[in-house]
């Protein structure tokens, strides 16, 4: 229905009725649409079970070793004014770098408090004031 045309004259009294007949119309469409949401389909159940399909291969799977944790990652200027990068590892492990982003040669150490070593390479300990040897470089003093 066409709202009738208002005046100066008239616009309090026919703007009221108007906007009664406006809200009916959307209340009603507010609750058809809710009404059409609710019946959309049966809520879908979950029980747990034991009908897991990859149940067997994950029991059977090995378990899994979590890598070492970096204990002390250091950056050491030595005694030629060369930088070295070391980070040790919770496993008694070291990687050996002469660059930050570069590739690192592995080191290891037989026991907590003894070298870590590999072919050319030694690094007395973790601490801050090490003495450092590498392949062609002779033994030197190199601090963090």
């Amino acid at each position: 229905m066409p709202l009738p045309y208002l005046t100066r004259c008239t616009q309090g009294s026919q703007d009221i009725a108007a906007m009664h007949h406006i809200s009916r119309y959307f209340t009603a469409a507010v609750l058809g649409s809710a009404l059409m949401l609710t019946a959309c389909g049966q809520p879908e159940t979950i029980t747990a079970g034991n009908n897991d399909p990859d149940a067997a291969t994950l029991n059977a799977a090995k378990p899994v070793e979590l890598p070492p944790m970096v204990t002390h990652s250091r950056v050491f200027r030595c005694k030629d004014a060369s930088l070295v990068y070391v980070d040790f590892f919770s496993n008694n492990t070291a990687m050996y770098k002469t660059q930050k982003e570069g590739a690192g040669t592995t080191l290891t150490s037989p026991e907590s408090g003894k070298p870590y070593t590999a072919e050319g390479y030694s690094v007395s300990s973790d601490a801050p004031q090490v003495e450092i040897a590498a392949p062609g470089k002779p033994m030197q003093s190199c601090k963090a």
